[in-house]
């Protein structure tokens, strides 16, 4: 049972009709009850505080840091799926050392593999789409 003071003193009751639960940026707890309306209870939401925090900016190479240089530069080049050929041209690596680090990739959830006819395309995984600082162009 939620009980909210209207300031009327009359008890109010929803009879099945429910009871619709808004947060709310710019106001404290409220309630509406008018008639052919819903029931609405308004509620603080939560993080209110962090809308009007200024975000630091992200060093540029901070993912390079966190996985290896090579590892970053797969992933920022997997915008577009693309074949362990093409990225060891673009790299100018060897197949097997592509292929590696694309395994380790994989392991991690950042990219995914899919066979399309004699090739196999590599992806970034949502997760890669996050740590490489963007969705998939």
């Amino acid at each position: 049972m939620i009980e909210v003071d209207v300031r009327d003193d009359a008890a109010r009751r929803l009879d099945g009709a429910g009871l619709t639960f808004v947060p709310v940026v710019f106001s404290e707890l409220g309630v509406a009850l008018e008639r052919d309306w819903p029931s609405t209870l308004m509620y603080r939401a939560r993080g209110v505080a962090a809308l009007w925090e200024s975000r630091e900016p992200r060093d540029a190479d901070a993912v390079g840091k966190l996985v290896g240089r090579t590892r970053a530069d797969l992933l920022r080049l997997l915008a577009e799926p693309a074949t362990t050929t093409w990225l060891s041209a673009r790299l100018r690596m060897s197949l097997g050392g592509v292929g590696d680090h694309l395994a380790v990739l994989r392991e991690a959830g950042l990219v995914t593999r899919e066979r399309r006819g004699r090739s196999v395309l590599y992806r970034r995984t949502a997760l890669g789409d996050d740590l490489a600082g963007g969705p998939r162009a």
